[in-house]
């Protein structure tokens, strides 16, 4: 037998191995870790299948170094969702099935962790232990008595390391998850939090939900902000463990986690875990190993999550489905929304994608009966939608960016005792420094942008690259000491309006803030005390958050989105407008939003506040099927990266030339990306448009393994992109 391996490598192939000289290849199962020799270099493979035949000649093959895992890391629904993801995404194996992994068990490390709990085999036996080993027997009635115990517990017990090594070596003993804690700091058990009482609309939900449970079914719950998604979601989680099955709930950021997760704890405690890249490794892995095991029946993660096994998986939940953070942006570029619906599939488990604002993917689905559509259309208990208007700030004298009427908006609502939000998708002091004499602009030095700077570090900071540069103090090209700030940033609005409102508390919330592992959830917690208060921050603040005390949302320079290039940004616009009003009037006090705009008339933006989102949506999809756009149509972009431009233009331009005719398939460059220079790379892309996905597919894989194979590009990257967020 021969052992085929995936090996983290971007290449789109799978490897064979011979077994170790001491191991048979029926020991080594599909799943398992091996290490294994690959040119110079010794790699971590995971084994994909066992075989008896292989094409490679015999004197050719190389053994496998070891196998780590005695057991499969990933069972055979992974296994089979990784090498979907590979094949569909046009990516390498190896690298999609390690993003199943957590970071340490990418690398040659155990599996185990040392604050694992320890627990007898199932077929221990007390009598295989000698009888004068009377510490070891005292060990095994200790475990027999007891539930799994960690080490900590065990050496409190007074049972030291080497007899727990030796009970372990024995294979009396073995390691397990550590029960889950569902005990208080006091050491009382955690009662679940009552379930509300669902309004009408909700119920037909859970019931259409858990209707679909032993069967794949993606459904699509549109409901407005404030209509109580998350409590369908629980009640359906719910139904799902009272089945005796497990359920994944996928959530777009970060920031999200740490609210959505104590939400989830008190209705279920003890039985939810975490999974994002914000926890330690050691935590991170902790929590696969739980989520793994079976003894968490709840994860709940951000997009990664969607590869993590979970055995008798149940239902999986897609909440604001249509975020662009479920679309990688590096190494593989899944769409983690899709991935999780294909894995529906495989487990025959209901899909519910969850939003306000779906994607014109989500939406044409459910138009055209492929998704079950669930709709929610009025705010849970009293509250309702609020009052968008308008402010025409072209030529209004502006202060920080504020008009007079958001200004006045802000004071009388802090008068009244209640919290504003100001939404700003821009971080920073200000997005350009500027000389008023010599025109100079602090521009970036790798890339084709300017320099963002950050007022209370004294520095100009790229957002692109990451590079920095003091803040000068005069021009450095004529000495001009006063240079000026062009645009606003959340710092900059932050420093003004706690000119204006002393006495209030100004809180921002964006990346430069939250950096600490336990800030954003201090802050969230500040904010629900409910003093008067105003909020200023990006699209953190945007999607997910009850803030009942909130009644006014601020929006500052939303012009710039409605008239960007990229296909999908009057969506994302649109998406993202609807997302941060809906912070508003959630509570029993009526909201409203006020957005400043340049361009009033524009009919996108005319269309939302005037009639919605749905119309603004409909009007979206009839723009699409004219330009046989998605979701009409299907795209890849083949995006090249190089020290020149020349260079990366001409690698495209094979690939034009490589495509067959007559193969519906129509190309479009290869074009310089509209920030051709970033990071010092040049970049270009190549864009594939078809009007079905296997034209489009059956296109692309020639072109990858000719890609692969093209020589005299020395440095140069290129990665394969299907159905895009961002064109370039």
């Amino acid at each position: 037998m021969y052992i085929e391996v995936a090996i983290p490598v971007p290449l789109r192939r799978l490897f064979d191995y011979l077994p170790p000289k001491d191991a048979t290849a029926a020991a080594i199962k599909p799943g398992c870790r091996v290490v294994v020799p690959f040119g110079r270099r010794q790699l971590l493979g995971i084994v994909t299948a066992r075989k008896q035949k292989t094409d490679v000649p015999a004197a050719q093959l190389r053994r496998i170094l070891e196998v780590p895992d005695a057991e499969p890391l990933l069972p055979a629904d992974i296994l089979e969702l990784g090498r979907w993801t590979a094949t569909y995404y046009h990516h390498s194996t190896g690298e999609c099935l390690h993003l199943a992994l957590p970071p340490r068990l990418r690398e040659h490390r155990s599996a185990m962790l040392q604050d694992q709990a320890l627990a007898l085999a199932d077929d221990a036996d007390i009598e295989l232990l000698p009888a004068r080993a009377k510490r070891q027997r005292e060990l095994f009635n200790f475990l027999k008595a007891s539930a799994p115990l960690k080490r900590a517990a065990l050496r409190d017990a007074g049972f030291d390391a080497a007899l727990i090594r030796k009970l372990l070596d024995a294979g009396i003993a073995i390691e397990v998850a550590a029960p889950a804690n569902t005990q208080s700091a006091a050491g009382e058990i955690r009662e679940p939090e009552p379930a509300v009482t669902l309004h009408h609309e909700q119920q037909l939900a859970v019931d259409a939900t858990v209707a679909a449970f032993g069967r794949f079914q993606t459904l699509l719950l549109e409901g407005i902000t404030g209509s109580g998604k998350t409590e369908v979601y629980l009640r359906c989680i719910d139904a799902c463990l009272q089945r005796g099955h497990s359920a994944l709930v996928l959530i777009p950021e970060i920031g999200l986690t740490p609210q959505t997760l104590a939400r989830f704890e008190k209705r279920f405690p003890g039985r939810v875990v975490a999974l994002h890249s914000g926890l330690a490794e050691g935590e991170r892995l902790r929590n696969w190993q739980r989520a793994a095991n079976g003894d968490a029946a709840i994860l709940l993660g951000t997009r990664s999550a969607v590869f993590t096994p979970l055995p008798g998986l149940g239902l999986i939940i897609i909440d604001e489905e249509h975020d662009a953070s479920f679309k990688a942006q590096d190494g593989c570029r899944y769409s983690a929304r899709d991935v999780a619906v294909k894995r529906g599939s495989l487990n025959h488990c209901p899909v519910l994608l969850g939003t306000a604002t779906p994607s014109l993917e989500s939406l044409k689905n459910a138009m055209d009966g492929r998704y079950q559509w669930l709709q929610l259309r009025e705010r849970a208990g009293l509250a309702k939608p609020p009052q968008l208007s308008l402010i025409d700030v072209r030529d209004a004298p502006l202060d920080a960016n504020i008009s007079k009427q958001l200004r006045k908006g802000l004071s009388d609502c802090i008068t009244a005792g209640e919290q504003a939000l100001i939404f700003l998708n821009r971080r920073g002091f200000a997005p350009a420094l500027q000389c008023n004499t010599c025109g100079w602009l602090a521009d970036c030095q790798h890339c084709d942008a300017r320099m963002t700077v950050h007022w209370r570090q004294r520095r100009l900071h790229c957002h692109h690259c990451d590079s920095r540069a003091p803040l000068p103090r005069a021009c450095p090209g004529c000495g001009n000491p006063n240079l000026m700030f062009r645009g606003p940033g959340t710092e900059r609005l932050e420093i003004a309006l706690k000119e204006w409102f002393p006495d209030t508390d100004i809180i921002r919330i964006d990346r430069d803030t939250t950096g600490r592992k336990a800030a954003m959830a201090e802050s969230v917690a500040t904010i629900r005390e409910g003093r008067p208060a105003i909020l200023v921050g990006t699209q953190m603040l945007a999607k997910g958050h009850h803030f009942p005390n909130v009644t006014l949302v601020g929006v500052i320079d939303i012009d710039g989105a409605l008239f960007s290039a990229d296909l999908r940004a009057a969506e994302r616009c649109g998406q993202l407008l609807i997302q941060v009003s809906g912070r508003s009037g959630r509570g029993d006090k009526p909201g409203r939003v006020m957005i400043q705009s340049r361009n009033p008339e524009h009919p996108a933006l005319h269309t939302l506040v005037t009639r919605g989102y749905p119309e603004f949506a409909r009007q979206m999809l009839t723009e699409r099927r004219n330009l046989h756009m998605p979701p009409y149509g299907f795209l890849a972009a083949i995006r090249a990266d190089a020290n020149r431009l020349e260079q990366a233009e001409r690698f495209l331009h094979e690939l034009r030339n490589a495509l067959s005719q007559g193969t519906g398939v129509n190309a479009i460059g290869p074009l310089p990306a509209p920030m051709t220079r970033k990071a010092g790379r040049f970049r270009a892309v190549l864009l594939l448009s078809a009007r079905s996905r296997r034209a489009l597919h059956s296109a692309l894989t020639p072109l990858v393994y000719q890609a692969e194979a093209a020589k005299g590009y020395s440095g140069l990257n290129w990665q394969v992109d299907v159905d895009p967020a961002e064109l370039f």
